[in-house]
């Protein structure tokens, strides 16, 4: 399409760079998109331009590639570009550089730039609907992964296994990937109900999910802590009160509860009340003298704030529904 508009509609002897610049711009992923295409079409204009005004002075050869990608290069990062628009400055610098054109077609070079460009956003606007159930769905992901630590750990209370304690530990610290992808999965999703008008009636929808990245993160980080502190515990031989294994498999339960719920496009607020329930039975859990369990116990109640506010409920009142610890 890019082609053809440059070529067939406008009138462009051979505008190659229209379709590698809506390519280019497309890109894999649905996010920054118009960030893309400004850096494609600025970083062609500033290659462009350099290629073209160094050859014409110095003429064409190794150390004048050398230069003019070198100037391409700073000229953009001193814009504070990104790695497209650096990439874009330099590889046009070397094609203008080394091809010789003429110079009157610069101009035509950075046009095809820009109408590769607006064919990449035109596209952009009759994108599938799969970036707008990413974040939902990798949201999903997550806490699943949560219950499922949680479960291992409780299994670690009751066997007390050093090494499978250490994998438990070892496999919660191998999830920051997973915040990571949803992170990028919420963006690109509030980049396409943002850039395309056909999917705008989902922005509310989209925009709860990216709302929920940051509860979700501080919920898997008090996991991995309590992983590493039962890990310590299997270590050291310390004992944790088997009521703390199947506290620990309760809220698991809830967490795939709120997993499945947030897996069909729903807020979690049906274990708003199993966990309320869970916050203020722990504070009745049986008390020790051992340091492991009782910050097992304090991490767990962490766990139980984090959760409450995936499921919706403001931070600071999650808190209010833990109960002071009994003697």
């Amino acid at each position: 399409m890019a082609w053809y508009v440059a070529h067939d509609l406008i009138g462009h002897a051979q505008p190659f760079f229209a379709p590698i610049a809506a390519v280019v711009s497309l890109g894999t992923t649905y996010g920054q998109r118009l960030r893309r295409v400004a850096e494609v079409t600025l970083g062609v204009a500033i290659g462009v331009f350099l290629g073209d005004a160094i050859t014409h002075v110095l003429g064409s050869g190794a150390w004048q590639i050398a230069l003019i990608v070198s100037l391409a290069m700073v000229s953009a990062l001193l814009l504070d570009a990104g790695a497209i628009f650096v990439t874009q400055a330099a590889v046009q610098a070397i094609v203008v550089s080394t091809l010789i054109p003429d110079p009157g077609k610069a101009f035509l070079r950075w046009s095809d730039a820009l109408i590769g460009g607006v064919v990449a956003l035109v596209a952009a606007t009759l994108v599938p609907r799969a970036p707008l159930r990413r974040p939902r769905e990798q949201v999903a992901v997550v806490i699943r992964k949560v219950a499922m630590l949680l479960r291992s750990s409780a299994m670690r209370i009751e066997d007390g296994d050093v090494e499978l304690a250490l994998a438990t530990l070892a496999d919660a610290r191998r999830t920051d990937g997973l915040i990571a992808e949803l992170r990028a999965a919420s963006d690109e999703g509030l980049s396409v109900v943002a850039s395309s008008p056909f999917r705008y009636r989902h922005k509310d929808d989209v925009r709860r999910m990216a709302d929920l990245v940051e509860p979700v993160d501080f919920a898997l980080r008090s996991t991995r802590v309590l992983a590493r502190r039962i890990a310590v515990a299997c270590y050291r031989g310390e004992p944790i009160p088997s009521a703390y294994s199947v506290f620990l498999r309760d809220l698991a339960d809830v967490t795939d509860l709120m997993a499945g719920e947030l897996a069909a496009n729903r807020m979690a607020t049906t274990a708003l009340e199993p966990l309320v329930g869970l916050a203020r039975a722990s504070s009745h859990l049986q008390r020790t003298n051992v340091l492991s369990a009782e910050a097992v116990l304090a991490q767990v109640r962490s766990l139980i704030a984090d959760l409450l506010a995936v499921a919706g409920m403001d931070p600071l009142a999650a808190t209010d529904e833990l109960p002071p610890l009994a003697d």
